[in-house]
């Protein structure tokens, strides 16, 4: 399994994403053009030192990212899809994607997607941080595709 952050805008959710991929065993990958400067001090100050011990890749655009992820299925966060997270059957090879913190992502990208899901939340509220959302999402993925570390 991967998470894959769509033209990401704030260092520190980068960064807390980098340290959940740590400490899930999961790697990242990043879709570039980032809404900051890539360096190691900005997001290392969420990361910490976990940022040692995940896999990062960088893409330069969402098809050279596309062109590396084969056949395995694509799929979309996104506050504008009906189906819950909770409802649909994760497979151990899945990708996570999650859009930018302002955008999400544009139609052209959601309609590549193999599925588009939610994650359940009060009507009167518009989102939730990216950083936690990655965290439910990939939370429940690996727990039904049984690969939850030990």
């Amino acid at each position: 399994m991967r998470i894959a952050l769509f033209e990401p805008e704030i260092a520190g959710n980068v960064g807390a994403v980098l340290r959940l991929g740590a400490c899930m065993g999961v790697a990242v990958d990043l879709i570039e053009p980032m809404g900051f400067e890539w360096d190691d001090r900005r997001v290392r100050r969420t990361a910490m030192d976990y940022i040692d011990h995940v896999a990062i890749a960088r893409h330069a655009s969402f098809n050279d990212f596309k062109a590396t992820i084969g056949s395995r299925r694509l799929l979309l966060f996104t506050t504008k899809s009906d189906r819950s997270a909770y409802d649909f059957k994760f497979l151990a090879d899945d990708v996570l994607l999650f859009g930018k913190e302002s955008a999400g992502v544009p139609i052209a990208v959601a309609e590549t997607c193999d599925a588009r899901l939610r994650i359940p939340m009060r009507a009167q509220v518009r989102s939730m941080n990216l950083a936690m959302t990655a965290a439910l999402a990939l939370g429940e993925a690996l727990r039904q595709a049984r690969s939850l570390p030990q």
